[in-house]
């Protein structure tokens, strides 16, 4: 294994806010999913799910009732013009739903920037999928159970100059007990 590349697309990988239009190829997206279903879960039960979002009708009633809960009431597209959206729901009756869910989303964005797909975790997935709107979404898709809203991923092309530098680490960030 060569954990060189690995740290070296950790260290790169950033959070994008700005995305070309274009919709990100199919062999890339699948790459993406699978290492989202590989991410470790609590007692290895796979509590999770990955909605994968292209259609953009779908996409931009998600991201209307995504900015209805941003503080402030929102008003722009909270997903920041990207055209895919995953969404990332885990089964509420596992313990470790959140923690689970919160690996996959992981694993999917850095392995989106292993890629060349720009991605960022957009939250309020929880209060859409708590909603009357986000449980007619997950009956309407088919997904049966009581599921919590872990995040979104977003993923897309970055947009021109939209690829931030690296904020530097912080001093104290590891504490040793040795």
């Amino acid at each position: 294994m060569n954990m060189e590349a690995t740290l070296k697309d950790l260290k790169e990988r950033r959070s994008i806010r700005a995305y070309r239009p274009e919709q990100i190829k199919e062999e890339e997206l699948q790459k993406i999913l699978e290492a989202g279903t590989y991410a470790p879960t609590g007692m290895g039960k796979q509590s999770p799910k990955i909605v994968v979002v292209q259609d953009k009708e779908t996409r931009d009633y998600l991201s209307e009732l995504n900015a209805k809960y941003f503080p402030g009431g929102g008003g722009s597209d909270p997903f920041y013009g990207a055209p895919t959206v995953l969404v990332v729901l885990a089964d509420r009756e596992r313990p470790t739903c959140v923690e689970d869910g919160s690996l996959v989303l992981g694993n999917l964005m850095n392995a989106a920037y292993a890629a060349g797909v720009g991605s960022c975790w957009i939250h309020r997935a929880r209060e859409v999928f708590d909603s009357e709107e986000g449980k007619a979404l997950l009956k309407k898709w088919g997904i049966e159970g009581d599921y919590i809203g872990v995040g979104h991923c977003i993923l897309g092309y970055p947009a021109e100059g939209a690829v931030p530098a690296a904020k530097p680490r912080k001093e104290d960030y590891i504490v040793y007990v040795r």
